[in-house]
């Protein structure tokens, strides 16, 4: 990549997202997310799975009537009742989209589907011909693409995009791809699909072998131009590309990859924490981004760094996530540097003798607790020195 380009961002975290162990939501928290999501500035909103439920296809309806500025997107299998229904779900969108999909790879053929490399064609087009004739936004994703070998992965995307498709969506499902065979399948259907440019080529990546934020930025840098996440990276199993990881990585790093998102960062805890609260699934402390120890610090070492010069140890800034600011932890790690500011911060101008008592007790203290508080602070404060 020569320019800078946009990446479109599918959020899937109303459909994905809910199908993670434990994570459904009720109507009311659809919406909510919903409407967070629009905040946050995604491209693409996979609303649900019509057909799956009355709940689903109540969700689609409500997201796809009531929002503006945004696609709404609604998923199908390749049979008339699936996509029939994903209409029905959708018609009122301002900006509707169709997601279509089909297994493509030996193991699905022969086990699930029971069908030849003819009929999965064949139905692959037939599935998105009949999309296209209720809307000219189809989306088609080969299912398990990863697995799939490389001559009729062309093939199928070749005869969808002829039939209509304007996104053809690369799933690595079961998110046994590493980042070098994600970028070299995108890279090979920009190489070898005649028509590729007639359509957006997409990823969506599982995190089983904790690999889908790496694959999804193989597949940016080869080519791909939509990346399908989710919030937190929830999703089935060990859940999906991360989009709050995804964005910043392709926001931090533009002087290599080349791109940006039309993402609102500074709402991007907002909306983890929103998601986290209404599903149930915490984020771990240390997650990127969004993580309780993303901007946190404890080391002595680095806690002076920061004191002198922020980008020392960070490479963002917590103000364009959404947080106000860097959170020095106090602990056994940290060191003098770390206390006096604080103390500075509480109103107690130490120097000398007074810090160094001070800074005895403190690391007394901070041996028995993981960490310590201002209220700790000044009670040592005023139990050790006469200030």
């Amino acid at each position: 990549m020569t320019s800078k380009q946009m990446i479109k961002i599918f959020d899937t975290t109303l459909r994905d997202g809910e199908q993670s162990p434990g994570a459904s939501m009720n109507h009311e928290e659809k919406m909510l997310i919903a409407q967070a999501l629009v905040d946050l500035g995604v491209d693409v909103i996979e609303a649900g799975f019509p057909i799956a439920s009355p709940d689903d296809f109540k969700a689609v309806s409500e997201v796809a009537a009531n929002f503006r500025g945004v696609e709404i997107c609604g998923l199908a299998r390749c049979n008339d009742a699936d996509i029939d229904r994903a209409w029905e779900a959708l018609r009122h969108a301002e900006r509707p989209r169709i997601h279509v999909f089909l297994a493509t790879s030996p193991i699905h053929r022969e086990f699930k589907l029971k069908m030849s490399k003819e009929q999965v064609v064949e139905r692959a087009v037939y599935g998105v011909r009949r999309a296209a004739s209720y809307c000219d936004n189809v989306e088609f994703s080969p299912e398990d693409a990863g697995r799939t070998e490389a001559d009729f992965l062309c093939e199928v995307v070749e005869a969808v995009i002829a039939a209509g498709a304007r996104t053809v969506n690369i799933p690595d499902t079961v998110g046994y791809a590493t980042p070098a065979e994600m970028g070299r399948i995108i890279r090979t259907l920009k190489d070898r699909v005649a028509n590729i440019e007639r359509a957006v080529l997409s990823v969506h990546c599982h995190n089983d072998l904790g690999l889908a934020v790496a694959n999804s930025l193989a597949a940016v840098e080869n080519g791909a131009g939509q990346v399908e996440c989710t919030i937190n990276g929830i999703g089935e199993r060990a859940g999906n590309c991360s989009l709050e990881e995804v964005v910043m990585a392709l926001r931090t790093r533009q002087d290599y990859y080349q791109c940006d998102t039309r993402i609102n960062s500074k709402r991007l805890v907002p909306t983890s924490r929103l998601v986290s609260e209404t599903t149930g699934l915490l984020v771990q402390r240390n997650k990127a981004i969004v993580g309780r120890n993303a901007f946190a610090h404890e080391a002595g070492i680095h806690q002076d760094g920061m004191l002198k010069e922020r980008t020392t140890y960070e490479i963002m800034r917590p103000e364009d996530v959404g947080l106000s600011s860097t959170d020095l932890v106090l602990g056994k790690h940290s060191g003098r540097a770390a206390l006096h500011d604080r103390l500075k911060r509480l109103g107690f101008e130490l120097t000398g003798e007074d810090l160094n008592r001070v800074f005895d007790e403190f690391k007394r203290l901070a041996d028995r607790k993981k960490e310590v508080l201002d209220d700790d602070l000044v009670s040592l404060v005023q139990q050790t020195c006469s200030c």
